[in-house]
């Protein structure tokens, strides 16, 4: 249980003593938190610790003791609400990305051959690939594993993988565009 907050408190704390200093926090954070997160502050616990930081850096501005304390605490964390709002009232709204809606986005190679499977071209595409080029593709798309998961497998290193998977890629799409009568 915190100590009672009183004019004696808020005198050994201004001479530096950490008891003193706790007992303080200990009686209003739990009230600035609240206040801070009843007003809608998107992170409450930052804007309380910032208000106390201030407050014990200014304990010889307050006057009307433990009295003046809460109000001279209560004065900064209303000052740093108005602050957070007017920054968010600022501040460009933030939106999720969304793959699906954004028109800048073009189909990979991989997702074009993923979605040329059906075609039953498959395989035939996979023969048009060299021995590693096609292990990496199996191993990447088929299998689903990890681009670290399959350098180890294949003895290689990420780049590698990489640029194996990319090329493959590419080749079999160059493939299926060939058997589709794509060009």
């Amino acid at each position: 249980m915190a100590a009672i907050l009183t004019d004696d408190v808020l005198e050994q704390a201004r001479h530096g003593d950490t008891g003193a200093l706790t007992a303080i926090y200990q009686n209003l954070a739990a009230p600035v938190h609240g206040y801070l997160a009843a007003k809608g502050l998107e992170d409450p616990e930052a804007a309380a610790q910032e208000v106390f930081l201030t407050v014990f850096a200014r304990l010889a501005d307050v006057t009307g003791g433990a009295a003046g304390l809460r109000k001279f605490t209560f004065s900064i964390a209303h000052a740093r609400m108005v602050d957070a709002t007017r920054a968010r009232a600022r501040a460009p709204l933030a939106v999720e990305y969304d793959a699906a809606t954004d028109p800048r986005v073009e189909s990979s190679p991989q997702d074009e051959l993923l979605g040329r499977l059906e075609s039953g071209n498959l395989a035939q595409a996979l023969e048009s690939l060299v021995p590693d080029q096609r292990e990496c593709v199996m191993l990447r798309i088929v299998a689903g594993m990890s681009i670290e998961e399959t350098a180890e497998i294949m003895g290689k290193s990420a780049g590698s993988i990489k640029q194996l998977q990319r090329r493959g890629l590419l080749t079999m799409k160059k493939s299926l565009e060939e058997v589709n009568g794509d060009d």
